[in-house]
């Protein structure tokens, strides 16, 4: 799949290999596994597919996003959005779902 990033930090912590962002290493390590996996996924079934991820659809305000596991307190925020050329991964944010 292909993806885009919602911000120029997310974009760096991905390319850039001393950029963290303000996360720690262990969150961004994680994080740059995930967006490898997003590349190499097929479809949105290969996230549902991989149990550990906990891939889901968000609800409420944000019913248009999905939340993807990085670590026990960390999630990956992204959007899919469909074009005639297949689906696009829009990685939006790195939240903490405990505060």
């Amino acid at each position: 799949m292909r993806f885009e990033f919602s911000s120029d930090d997310l974009a760096r912590m991905y390319s850039e290999s001393e950029f963290f962002g303000g996360f720690a290493r262990e969150v961004v390590r994680a994080y740059r596994k995930r967006v490898q996996f997003i590349a190499q996924a097929v479809d949105e079934r290969d996230f549902y597919a991989w149990k550990s991820l906990r891939y889901k659809k968000l609800k409420g305000d944000r019913a248009d996003q999905r939340a993807m596991r990085l670590n026990d307190k960390w999630r990956l925020i992204l959007k899919l959005r469909s074009e005639e050329d297949g689906s696009i991964v829009m990685i939006l944010s790195i939240e903490d779902y405990h505060d």
